[in-house]
């Protein structure tokens, strides 16, 4: 039942030209320690399914994605992601472009094993004109309304981050927002989670609806301190907003993006955290 697994191992079981689904919602609650460890990996060729935000962004900046499906790429403060933003401005990743819902209603369908869900969503939008690729249903009832046939956007393997989690699997979130987080487990062949601390079965403390991810979609589960930095995780810790502005401005220019990617992500999660704190520590100078 013991089901945790290092940063190292849960990176090594995925494979090029996955489906990779990643929770969270644009700059909150998303599992970058997991994210960074793909980064610095040989994987590349990867689908990413995600309400995008620097997790999008970093992996493209990588090479790391051949397409990418999302409603939005955004650092919520900063409105669109900028490598995402490049990336598809030299036309280096395709991009499917969803509704909210809709994206919703494709998870929804994965989660169930369905083909596809109905929906209104996307009828008289340019969301069917962006997606020639998207088809109609017609009811089979008296209303024989028509609808859109949102396609099932099944994973091959899903990560998400939790406040908590247990090491049967079990993740709890504290902030004010599940996000769809329950439903990319749902939805992938295999659930990676990424926690900020990992406890013993049966000390998941905390209201029951605050227990979002059940053991049973779960492959398996790692602790990452500070690892959803420098997204928001409420309430441990708020959006790193200063690091943020300083990730997106050193994604202007070639150079200081190298610089960046040198100083914070050319080693693991530890000199990771030590290169934040020293930055922090100049800043404040």
């Amino acid at each position: 039942m013991n089901k945790v697994m290092s940063i190292e191992e849960v990176v090594g079981s995925l494979e090029s030209g996955m489906t990779i689904g990643i929770g969270g919602w644009g700059s909150r609650r998303k599992p970058m320690a997991l994210v960074r460890a793909i980064y610095r990996s040989s994987l590349t060729d990867l689908t990413i399914v995600s309400y995008g935000g620097a997790d999008v962004g970093l992996l493209c900046a990588a090479g790391k994605v051949r397409r990418v499906v999302a409603p939005f790429v955004t650092l919520d403060s900063v409105p669109l992601e900028p490598h995402f933003r490049a990336a598809r401005q030299r036309g280096s990743i395709e991009f499917t472009e969803y509704d909210e819902g809709m994206f919703m209603f494709g998870l929804l369908a994965a989660a169930h094993r369905l083909p596809f869900l109905p929906t209104r969503a996307g009828l008289g939008s340019d969301v069917m004109r962006v997606n020639p690729g998207l088809r109609t249903v017609r009811s089979p009832y008296d209303d024989e309304e028509e609808l859109v046939a949102v396609p099932a956007l099944t994973l091959d393997a899903a990560l998400v981050h939790m406040d908590r989690a247990d090491t049967r699997g079990n993740g709890r979130y504290l902030g004010p927002d599940p996000y769809l987080d329950d439903l990319f487990a749902k939805a992938a062949a295999r659930c990676y989670v990424s926690c900020e601390r990992l406890v013993d079965p049966g000390k998941l403390d905390g209201p029951p609806q605050t227990l979002l991810i059940s053991r049973m979609h779960v492959t398996g589960v790692v602790e990452t301190p500070d690892g959803g930095h420098f997204t928001d995780c409420g309430p441990d810790r708020g959006r790193d907003e200063a690091f943020q502005r300083h990730y997106a401005s050193a994604a202007a220019h070639p150079e200081t993006w190298a610089a960046f990617a040198d100083r914070f992500l050319a080693g693991g999660e530890a000199a990771y955290r030590e290169a934040v704190r020293r930055w922090h520590e100049e800043e404040a100078r």
